[in-house]
């Protein structure tokens, strides 16, 4: 055999989908686990409810505005280059955190965090997506949306039970030892990739970054100043703007950001009107039912987020089973059927809902709920990234994850507006009935979910199996490294 063969990237799939899914769990992890600790920030910093406020949305705000820029860098200088930095920033953001002595830092290091995790978490699924082919592909996305799923179930969970048993300061350090073992091993094991862009598109990323600024900047202020102050009318106007000036510029330059044609992709559309309305219910019932656990039921904080493992600790069992069912059945129907679940579920729950109420019921409520979330997860991102060009998953990762996270914050905005009641917090009688109107307006983003679900196209057939030609690689593809699959 001459010694000039040419080679392809060795790629280790299992390392691959096991490095990736550290990354997503540990970024995921960071949108939740403060929740329990708020209280002890609270006296521990001196804190008033705005900081509050803002030690949750810094990093929900840097995370959203960001996560295109985080896509456009990965296909740019390289999806493993890419992953590295952000978990490295991730890391050090989180010690700083851990470290801080004023609410200021605090929230500065959150903002940093967040914008870390816009640049891992697109990295994850585009790194899957590029180690698996078509056909194996929806089980390695279940299997990465059970994790994702897991990091949500036991945000609240661990962040409870760090702060019984220690600090609050725990709560970011427990990132640092997870970090500093995903460095080296990222490094060695993971497959460097690059997308089609050969340069960034500057005013693109300035465009979005405000568009997306001001948008999420209104609905966080929605909650404190109300829905018609000058400030949350101002933001989201200018932010629309801005959004709309950003879709003019990609349709205009030769190297988008965000190629609009991803937009005419049926699928592509479909996928992330599902995902906006499932994580607008999800984020939005999760943020007020932490509060009904501790005010009206009066559990401590790790009993609270151990009760919500029925619906948020589902994914764990149910998502990579999903996600292995829809490579033979497709993703429209789990779509369809995990919306409509999941409503019925919060349904339940809103319909229940009494201060005095035993957990068997709610228990029941929630575990509906997620299963329906467990079906959604997996078939979600698979759908996104199986109605794209492969060149083109890593933009379609990072506007899917924006979406998503604009959704999240959409859901908490409306979700408090309707919750919000001057006596919500000194009557039980008040404070249930809030919280069963807030639910049920959850609920009915479920349901209203499923109308782009059904918009979905239906799986073709002949997708489903690798194309001849491709079993024999070219040396272009091998040089690609995306010819073996290993």
């Amino acid at each position: 055999m001459s010694s000039t063969s040419i080679t392809a990237p060795v790629v280790h799939k299992g390392w691959t989908l096991g490095l990736a899914s550290l990354g997503t769990f540990i970024t995921a992890l960071d949108t939740l686990v403060v929740a329990n600790a708020l209280p002890a920030l609270r006296q521990g910093l001196h804190a008033d409810l705005a900081d509050l406020e803002w030690i949750v949305n810094a990093y929900s705000l840097s995370f959203a505005c960001l996560l295109l820029t985080g896509a456009a860098l990965g296909d740019r200088f390289g999806r493993k280059r890419m992953f590295v930095i952000g978990i490295f920033a991730f890391t050090a953001a989180s010690a700083v955190a851990a470290l801080s002595p004023s609410i200021g830092l605090l929230i500065a290091a959150r903002s940093i965090q967040g914008g870390a995790a816009a640049i891992v978490m697109p990295m994850t699924l585009t790194l899957i997506s590029e180690a698996f082919p078509a056909e194996k592909r929806g089980t390695a996305i279940g299997v990465w949306g059970g994790v994702a799923g897991l990091a949500v179930s036991v945000g609240p969970v661990i962040g409870g039970a760090i702060i019984d048993a220690w600090s609050w300061h725990w709560i970011f350090w427990i990132n640092v030892p997870v970090g500093l073992i995903l460095i080296p091993l990222a490094i060695a094991k993971l497959t460097e990739s690059h997308g089609p862009r050969s340069q960034l598109d500057i005013p693109g990323l300035l465009l979005a970054a405000v568009g997306f600024l001001g948008v999420i900047w209104g609905l966080v202020r929605s909650t404190s100043v109300g829905w018609s102050a000058p400030e949350t009318i101002g933001a989201l106007v200018v932010g629309g703007l801005f959004i709309v000036l950003f879709v003019v510029w990609e349709r205009s330059t030769r190297t988008p950001m965000l190629a609009p044609s991803l937009f005419r992709a049926p699928g592509f559309t479909a996928a992330n009107g599902v995902s906006f309305f499932m994580y607008a219910a999800l984020f939005g019932v999760i943020f007020l039912i932490m509060q009904f656990l501790q005010n009206a039921l009066e559990y401590s904080p790790i009993a609270a987020g151990l009760r919500t493992l029925p619906w948020t600790g589902a994914p764990m069992l149910v998502a990579p089973i999903a996600g292995a069912l829809a490579d033979r059945f497709g993703n429209k129907p789990f779509m369809i059927a995990g919306l409509a679940i999941q409503a019925v579920g919060l349904g339940w729950l809103a319909a229940i809902a009494q201060p005095d109420m035993g957990y068997l019921q709610m228990g029941f409520a929630l575990g509906v709920a997620g299963i329906g979330i467990s079906l959604c997860f997996p078939t979600v991102a698979n759908a996104v990234v199986g109605s794209v060009p492969p060149g083109e998953i890593g933009m379609a990762s990072g506007a899917n994850n924006s979406i998503r996270q604009l959704g999240g914050v959409f859901g908490v905005a409306v979700l408090a507006t309707v919750f919000a009641h001057p006596d919500v917090y000194t009557s039980p009688t008040v404070f249930v009935e809030r919280f069963s109107d807030a639910v049920w307006i959850g609920a009915a983003f479920s349901a209203i979910g499923i109308i782009p679900a059904i918009c979905m196209p239906m799986r073709k057939k002949a997708r489903q199996r690798a194309p001849e030609p491709e079993m024999m690689p070219t040396p272009a593809a091998l040089d690609e490294g995306r010819g073996l699959r290993n």
